[in-house]
């Protein structure tokens, strides 16, 4: 007689390490995600913007959040494959990859150490830097999880030859800057000034000390920046990645996102 040994019993995951598992999915923990690049480009995405995950009050929210991705991911994944990352100390992205630094958290001494090393070395960067965000959120002032009202980057952007500057007397509502990637959306924006403008770096749109140079476009609101082998576009202003209440807009936001990624691949402004 045959005896039939019973299957030994797989072990079972507890509802909260899965939910924890699939928690650290969604943010992605410095992994890529595996979407298909069909133009083999590598974005890291560093932002306090919910663009890799939708806004939601716990986990289990974001869990049975069933709502389309942000515009923005969805455009990005068409030119290639997106990092979420979590951190930039150390910077994980290959030197031909593109680091998306939209409306961040403060860096840290050791985050703007690194990403400035990146940068010198070929690293190439779109900053979406605002002053006073005004994108909706669903968590109140003070709350950890709300999106970065202002944006804090003085260290980072002073290395790079730049200030933020914000005008209080500017009356609120969008409206749009002319640059040649197309009509930008923005809502309270700052400006940029070259810190330290005066005598040959007016000229040469590098300050005294620091690593970058730069030129200003639509009265400032966007810098153009080349610092060692490395490039900067800054935008003084977040309102692009918002999500339009009219949603014929988005793929006009898509156009112009993917005209700001297009020129980090050319030369600067004062070299074409």
């Amino acid at each position: 007689m045959i005896r039939v040994r019973p299957p030994r019993p797989r072990p079972v995951l507890s509802r909260l390490v899965l939910l924890a598992a699939l928690a650290l999915a969604l943010a992605g923990c410095g992994r890529g995600d595996t979407a298909p690049a069909p133009r083999g480009e590598t974005f890291g995405l560093y932002s306090s913007l919910p663009i890799a995950w939708n806004e939601s009050a716990d986990i289990r929210g974001q869990l049975a959040d069933e709502s389309p991705p942000h515009w923005a991911l969805t455009a990005l994944r068409e030119r290639g494959r997106v990092v979420p990352l979590d951190t930039l100390a150390p910077l994980r992205l290959p030197s031909d990859g593109v680091l998306i630094l939209a409306q961040p958290r403060p860096l840290t001494p050791q985050e703007n150490v690194a990403l400035d090393a990146w940068v010198q070395q070929g690293g190439r960067v779109l900053l979406l830097a605002d002053p006073m965000l005004t994108a909706h959120s669903l968590f109140g002032p003070g709350d950890p999880r709300r999106p970065q009202d202002m944006a804090m980057l003085s260290p980072i952007l002073g290395r790079w030859g730049l200030a933020l500057e914000f005008d209080e007397e500017q009356p609120a509502g969008e409206h749009a800057i002319r640059l040649p990637e197309g009509n930008v959306p923005v809502n309270l924006p700052g400006r940029f000034r070259l810190s330290g403008n005066f005598g040959e770096a007016a000229q040469t749109g590098k300050s005294g000390g620091a690593v970058a140079h730069c030129r200003l476009q639509a009265e400032g609101m966007l810098a153009d920046c080349k610092a060692g082998k490395g490039r900067i576009v800054a935008l003084a202003d977040a309102a692009l990645l918002e999500n339009p209440e009219d949603s014929a807009e988005v793929p006009g936001r898509q156009v112009i996102l993917a005209g700001l990624l297009d020129r980090l691949a050319l030369p600067p402004v004062s070299e074409r």
